[in-house]
């Protein structure tokens, strides 16, 4: 088995799973400072159990990361001290930047489960149809 799952990894799918869920709940009730407070920790500490501690260290202190982790530091920050649209958008920007390397890796993961492998294939063949249709 080329990725082996072990429990240490599930916890941390789980929890990520947890934060993601937190943080979509609290955006949708106003953005609620104690459930994207909870989203955040959870996420973290997924992340941190799915990676192992020291690549998610490093991950994080990278020079080629420093943008990405003051970004979503400062967005922890922000929501701390009652601003969290400001945090949320600088948390979302940070992401982006932060694990920008590891979308090609997620899309082809994802593309092959079978309803949302379709999902994301489906728009790109509309579009492929479209401009070919146009030509």
């Amino acid at each position: 088995m080329a990725y082996e799952l072990t429990e240490q990894k599930k916890v941390g799918l789980g929890l990520i799973g947890f934060g993601l869920s937190f943080s979509f709940l609290g955006v949708i009730l106003y953005f609620d400072r104690g459930l994207l407070a909870l989203g955040n920790l959870f996420w973290l500490i997924g992340v941190g159990l799915l990676l192992g501690w020291q690549s998610t260290w490093r991950l994080f202190t990278n020079v080629n990361n420093l943008k990405g982790t003051v970004c979503f530091v400062l967005g922890l920050f922000l929501i701390f001290v009652r601003w969290p649209i400001i945090g949320i958008i600088f948390e979302i920007y940070g992401c982006i930047v932060l694990f920008g390397g590891f979308w090609s890796t997620v899309k082809m993961f994802l593309s092959q489960i079978p309803f949302v492998g379709w999902m994301i294939q489906y728009p790109l063949m509309v579009l492929e149809q479209l401009v070919r249709g146009s030509r």
